[in-house]
């Protein structure tokens, strides 16, 4: 197995350990919804301590359901990972064809110097 194999599994475990260790520790059960947004942790915190407070600014667009809310960040977070691995993919193949682009000037100056040195041989 090579080493980026390696790298990748441990990866892939580490990930895997953090999705299903809240879960299975119970880490959240004593409240009422255990895995809330910080940004509803927010508004809580700030409500017990300052009942009468307004915010600066209201939502541009509020969802009407949760489930709406939930599918609309899934899109924003998919549509950043896809930017991501596109910019990603991106840099890896101009990489790799500026690698591949000297290999053939290397070997194309290589095929002129062994041709030049025939040529040489043959006057002699």
């Amino acid at each position: 197995m090579s080493r980026n194999t390696k790298i990748n599994l441990v990866l892939l475990f580490v990930v895997a350990a953090l999705a299903v260790l809240p879960l299975a520790l119970g880490l959240g059960d004593h409240k009422e919804e255990p895995f809330a947004g910080a940004d509803g942790e927010a508004e809580t915190a700030i409500t017990e301590l300052k009942p009468d407070y307004e915010p600066w600014f209201s939502p541009l667009y509020e969802p009407p359901s949760g489930e709406i809310e939930s599918a609309l960040f899934s899109l924003q977070a998919a549509l950043g990972a896809g930017v991501l691995a596109y910019y990603f993919g991106l840099r890896r193949g101009r990489r790799q064809g500026e690698q591949r682009a000297l290999e053939r000037d290397a070997e194309a100056d290589s095929a002129l110097a062994g041709a030049a040195g025939k040529s040489t041989a043959k006057q002699d």
